[in-house]
């Protein structure tokens, strides 16, 4: 066998070893990251865009992206967020819930990638929960090229442009609203 060959079955050993890597997303962490201020202790508005690596072999190039919102007040989060395995049971795959904010992701950590706290974010939640309302695409899911979890959160943006909102280049699936 030569060199070319023995690279190739390396690289796909590789792959292949990383498709499972022995996680089970039944078992997987969704507790809080504690990125989110508590809601207990944060009286005025919160919103944040989090992104967390896709789950499996995915996330070595893709992520998964969701939105929370906690009005001025309240002492619970709203989580915006689209799931494709929703619509595989009859379940739209939008969703807007009372949830954690920070979850991670079916065991991976979540990032910020954008935050707003305080005097006027009532109103971007106004506008993001108005946008969402409006998604066209609630009971339909396409990993590639989308719609998808990254569409939604780009449909948002796009409809609230004073979110100034850029979503990473791992957000595949956020160039099906352009």
């Amino acid at each position: 066998m030569g060199r070319k060959h023995i690279v190739t079955w390396m690289l796909a050993g590789l792959l292949l070893s990383g498709c499972s890597a022995g996680k089970d997303w039944r078992t997987a962490s969704r507790e809080t990251a504690g990125i989110a201020p508590a809601p207990a202790d944060t009286p005025e508005a919160v919103l944040q865009v989090y992104g967390a690596d896709a789950w499996g072999w995915r996330g070595w190039f893709a992520i998964h992206t969701w939105i929370a919102a906690k009005r001025t007040g309240d002492d619970v989060y709203t989580v915006y967020d689209v799931v494709g395995w929703r619509g595989r049971h009859g379940q739209p795959v939008m969703r807007i819930a009372q949830d954690i904010p920070d979850r991670y992701w079916y065991g991976e950590k979540p990032r910020l990638i954008k935050a707003y706290r305080g005097e006027g974010v009532d109103r971007l939640i106004d506008a993001v929960d108005a946008a969402a309302q409006a998604y066209p695409w609630k009971a339909t899911y396409q990993v590639f090229p989308g719609p998808n979890s990254n569409t939604f959160t780009a449909w948002i943006a796009k409809q609230v442009p004073e979110l100034q909102l850029e979503l990473p280049l791992s957000a595949i699936g956020k160039s099906y609203v352009e």
